[in-house]
């Protein structure tokens, strides 16, 4: 296959894909930029300074591994990474990490139906059920296709949100730091940089057999590293101004479980109720690659083992989803595996050295001879 091939509309179906997989209910609540980023004050902004470029590292490696190696299942990229007793760990650790996500997604959604609609938490936790378990039964091509479209349009609406939120409340801004409200927002870490570390590493446990299997898909690896550089880029930056934009309201969001819907009240009510059904589409987005990742790691995809663990799963999720807080399980579920996840990116990064090393070895033997 050419390997200069570059069809410009799977770059931004990947892109689209990689931003949806990541914004899920903790980016678009606005719950987990406010515990990562915004918590440590003008600091957070730098922590997401380097998830970008973190991002930008992990996403790129996995997408073109995924290309270049065809895995069977997206899962094998631990192995490649790890080989296969450490591999055999992180493997069976994402999994039980990217379920616990899952149901994370589901307590985002009922919290959300809670906090404007006044509704009771299952209704919003039994909708995104469904709703996600329909997609996942059509399989990974169609899961890619539609996540990849509704992803950029729920991060746009963020960010332009958040400079709202930015302009019209610029004195809060410039004295956040002083803000005794500050204090009492819950942090992800004991400080800026291990949480920005933290925040990578869920999230490359979310993206490691994800972005392996649709880098499998892509006609170059050319093809698959500019889609998963502009999905980085993008959803930094929309991280970043989200973050801003939650400093500059610190006041307001402060305890709240939603606080992205708060920064929309405060341009009009009726912003607010479109912006909880754009927080639903954006936890859709990461509820379903999630939900997709544990059944196909069991099971042959559209197979009916793969249906009946599909429901199965969704159907557990949804009664643990509605029963425990959502806040509380974003700071417990993701902070924990988040430090998991800074040992693979550890491991990633001799992996890329030794292999860069050889190939210059390899080169120099070449010419020698």
């Amino acid at each position: 296959m050419d390997n200069q091939i570059v069809d410009n509309k799977k770059v931004i179906t990947f892109a689209g894909a990689f931003i949806a997989f990541l914004i899920g209910s903790g980016f678009a609540t606005g719950q987990e930029v406010l515990q990562y980023f915004s918590s440590y004050g003008y600091m957070g902004i730098a922590g997401a300074c380097v998830t970008l470029v973190l991002l930008l590292y992990v996403g790129v490696s996995f997408i073109t591994v995924g290309q270049q190696q065809q895995f069977k299942k997206g899962s094998d990229i631990y192995k490649y990474y790890c080989g296969n007793r450490l591999g055999v760990f992180f493997d069976y650790f994402s999994i039980l990490f990217i379920y616990l996500s899952f149901i994370v997604m589901i307590a985002g959604a009922g919290a959300t139906f809670q906090q404007h609609f006044h509704l009771p938490v299952y209704v919003g936790g039994f909708t995104m059920t469904v709703l996600v378990t329909i997609t996942v039964l059509f399989g990974l091509n169609k899961i890619v296709e539609v996540i990849g479209k509704i992803g950029p349009a729920v991060v746009i609406i963020s960010i332009v949100l958040g400079l709202y939120s930015i302009f019209t409340n610029l004195d809060g801004l410039v004295s956040v730091n002083s803000n005794p409200a500050l204090a009492s927002v819950t942090r992800a870490s004991t400080n800026w940089f291990f949480a920005a570390g933290s925040y990578v590493g869920f999230c490359m446990l979310w993206l490691a057999g994800f972005l392996s299997a649709m880098g499998a898909t892509a006609n170059s690896k050319k093809e698959a590293a500019k889609g998963a550089m502009i999905g980085a880029i993008g959803f930094s930056v929309a991280v970043i101004i989200v973050a801003l934009g939650l400093l500059s309201c610190i006041d307001d969001v402060a305890g709240s479980q939603i606080p992205t819907l708060i920064l929309a009240s405060k341009v009009h009510p009726i912003l607010a109720t479109l912006f909880s059904i754009i927080i639903v589409a954006g936890i859709y987005t990461t509820a379903v690659p999630l939900l997709w990742s544990v059944s196909a790691r069991f099971t042959i995809e559209k197979s009916k083992n793969f249906k009946l663990l599909t429901i199965a799963l969704a159907i557990i999720g949804l009664f643990v989803g509605i029963k425990l807080p959502f806040d509380k399980l974003v700071n417990i579920v993701y902070v924990i595996n988040g430090y998991v996840g800074i040992l693979l990116l550890f491991i990633m990064f001799f992996k890329n050295f030794k292999n860069r090393a050889m190939n210059s070895t390899s080169k120099i033997d070449s010419k020698s001879a």
